[in-house]
């Protein structure tokens, strides 16, 4: 499905900005991606703030950022979340019961209960339509919003640099969570596009106006970062 483009003002005194439908929910809930800044920007950064709808704290970091310009050089689009029936039921899930960060392509494996994968990768259309914008914009760093550990999770194939500069930012721990996850979309990401980065921020359960803020600009400042043309875009600052 190609995304059509429509001009929105994210908020009052905000820049105009493109949003697209990029795919519809099981339940046919439009998927949304607003792009703020230059699509052709040297630096391209995506943020999700959910994919399991019982875990929707990273919305509230997304609704700030898409009422702030992205910094020179570099183009921010923004997906509130990838999964709105799980939000709308408030369940991990989506309307078929699928965990959708178990079901991208990479490492998938066959998983029941509360991490069911679904029948095979990229069986749901919610992990299709990311999967499309992925492939499609290409972006240099991607951010996943989930709860409710309180952490930045150190990536398997990405620039722990560029986490470890990110966890600075936000105030959180830097560390690997335990276990393997087959299916999801940050090791997918990372090993399809290793020149990249994605990666997972934890939030933890409870979540202050503070900490949303405190996000939001952590977004904001690792974007400006690894955009200055003084640094070069894609080249990690150093630590301030």
């Amino acid at each position: 499905m190609a995304a059509t483009f429509v001009l929105a003002c994210c908020a009052a005194g905000a820049a105009a900005a493109e949003r697209a439908v990029i795919g519809h929910s099981v339940q046919g809930r439009p998927i949304l991606a607003t792009l703020n800044g230059d699509p052709g920007a040297p630096l391209q950064v995506l943020v999700f703030g959910s994919i399991h709808g019982n875990e929707t704290a990273g919305m509230r970091v997304t609704r700030q950022l898409l009422a702030r310009p992205a910094p020179p050089n570099a183009a921010l689009r923004i997906v509130p979340t990838l999964n709105p029936d799980g939000v709308a039921a408030n369940t991990r899930g989506n309307a078929h019961g699928v965990d959708l960060n178990r079901n991208f392509p990479y490492d998938w494996a066959p998983l029941t209960g509360g991490e069911y994968s679904g029948p095979h990768g990229l069986s749901e259309p919610e992990s299709r339509a990311a999967h499309r914008l992925i492939r499609a914009t290409d972006p240099d760093i991607t951010i996943w919003f989930h709860q409710p550990f309180g952490i930045v999770d150190r990536s398997s194939g990405g620039d722990h640099r560029l986490e470890r500069r990110f966890a600075q930012l936000i105030g959180l721990p830097y560390v690997r969570l335990k276990g393997r996850y087959p299916g999801s979309a940050s090791r997918w990401q990372n090993h399809a596009f290793p020149q990249s980065t994605a990666f997972v921020v934890e939030l933890p359960t409870f979540v202050s106006g503070a900490l949303i803020r405190r996000a939001t600009r952590a977004v904001l400042r690792l974007a400006a970062e690894y955009a200055s043309p003084e640094l070069g875009a894609g080249t990690p600052a150093a630590p301030r």
